[in-house]
């Protein structure tokens, strides 16, 4: 196998022998092929794509290229996963993790950590004080065993494939190509034992796929590698226009998450949550449909089980459950109604920015968060305002970077006359 050819005969559009594929991926991840024709092969995938075959042969070499697990036999259970393509106040793993484990089905998810406006799950996690994200497979699986829920951060050898190449695609624009990010995505879950996947990917202002349509042609993508994979997969097609429920920023979303848990959260939040368990559910080996699974999703919430689950999955990975402990910043700013009238718009991606520019979230790998800092969005879209009522709350560390957020966060409401069309949380699902 020469990468030169391979480069070439996709440049022309041809489509390349999986093993062909599959020799490339495994070359480079020894470090045998160097990174200026590795990063040449993926501009040309960028302009010529890939087939479904092929991209099921870079997924399979990923996975080939390092270990994998298979916690559901270690279990003895079908093993089930969720995966968010991410966007602004996407808490949502932290709350369905102890909702489905309090249902009587174990849930061990491999996260990552955020680069962007906020943390990832695991910068979040780490807003709790003590709360240990590294854990060793067999920890994990006694966790899972113990208390049915435990989020952790990635193993080293799982994927290195598409560690190496993510990092090369970041700055080489590369990135936004729909085959190499499922490819990545299902690489990962398939190679963490899932058997079963429900995949939540948002489409909108403040989401990697910025429309509706976008979201769709990543979504069949990865079902088509789950399908290959022989796993079950359902895709929600969900609304990142706005941020999620009303939290932007790591502590800020714990509370959030765990105010879900109680039954306390917000409605967008809280139907995304539950609509992802009853689907987790259904999908487990309880024999159970997605009606009954939603039923035993919100009695949990109902009777405090998932609470008192996700009190025990805090503390058996070193943290505090108690709200009372999370960093709180000092100054705290309302942004108040210019005027009369209803929400028509609240830009997720300005309000992500500004919990960036707080410090929540981290433009380098190296920089690093503040897990006190945010944003709290009290009005939504559709939502009645009268002037001077409070559209939202900055938390900041210091009053310079609390006036800009202010003023930056104002700038992502719009206030009109008309009401806005009714949209629910979730606009679409495949599988």
């Amino acid at each position: 196998m020469r990468p030169a050819d391979l480069i070439e005969r996709k440049r022309n559009g041809e489509e390349l022998p999986a093993a062909e594929v599959a020799e490339l991926v495994l070359a480079y991840a020894r470090d045998e092929v160097p990174d200026y024709q590795m990063a040449a092969f993926c501009m040309a995938v960028y302009f010529r794509g890939m087939t479904p075959g092929e991209t099921f042969a870079l997924t399979q070499a990923m996975i080939a290229s390092g270990d994998t697990l298979d916690t559901g036999a270690a279990l003895g259970r079908k093993g089930v996963d969720k995966h968010s393509t991410g966007g602004v106040g996407d808490k949502t793993s932290i709350a369905v993790g102890p909702i489905v484990a309090a249902c009587g089905v174990p849930l061990g998810k491999m996260s990552g950590r955020g680069l962007g406006h906020t943390g990832g799950t695991l910068d979040k996690l780490e807003a709790i004080p003590g709360f240990r994200v590294e854990l060793t497979t067999e920890e994990m699986v006694a966790q899972l065993r113990d208390i049915g829920v435990a989020i952790v951060g990635q193993s080293a050898n799982l994927v290195p494939a598409d560690k190496k190449l993510y990092a090369l695609r970041d700055v080489t624009a590369t990135v936004d190509i729909v085959p190499l990010i499922a490819s990545s995505i299902m690489s990962k879950k398939i190679a963490a034992g899932a058997d079963a996947i429900v995949l939540d990917v948002k489409g909108g202002d403040g989401a990697f796929m910025k429309t509706l349509d976008e979201a769709s042609v990543l979504a069949q993508e990865m079902l088509e590698l789950g399908r290959r994979a022989g796993k079950e997969v359902t895709c929600l097609l969900t609304d990142m226009d706005q941020p999620l429920g009303r939290a932007v920023g790591n502590a800020l979303e714990i509370r959030e998450a765990l105010d879900t848990v109680r039954g306390e959260g917000p409605d967008d939040f809280t139907e995304l949550v539950l609509d992802a368990c009853a689907r987790l559910l259904a999908y487990s080996d309880l024999g159970i449909g997605r009606e009954e699974g939603r039923r035993r999703a919100e009695a949990a919430v109902a009777d405090g089980s998932a609470h008192d689950t996700y009190g025990r999955w805090i503390r058996a990975q070193g943290g505090d459950p108690d709200p009372r402990v999370l960093p709180e910043a000092p100054i705290r700013r309302t942004v108040t109604a210019p005027r009369d009238g209803i929400v028509a718009r609240l830009g997720a991606l300005a309000v992500g920015v500004a919990a960036l520019e707080l410090g929540a979230g981290r433009r380098t790998k190296e920089d690093a968060i503040d897990p006190a800092v945010g944003v709290l969005c009290f009005a939504k879209r559709g939502d009645t305002v009268l002037a001077g009522d409070d559209l939202a709350e900055v938390h900041a560390r210091d009053e310079a970077s609390a006036k800009g957020a202010v003023d930056a966060v104002l700038a992502a409401y719009t206030i009109a006359h008309e009401v806005p069309a009714a949209r629910g949380i979730v606009l679409e699902v495949i599988s």
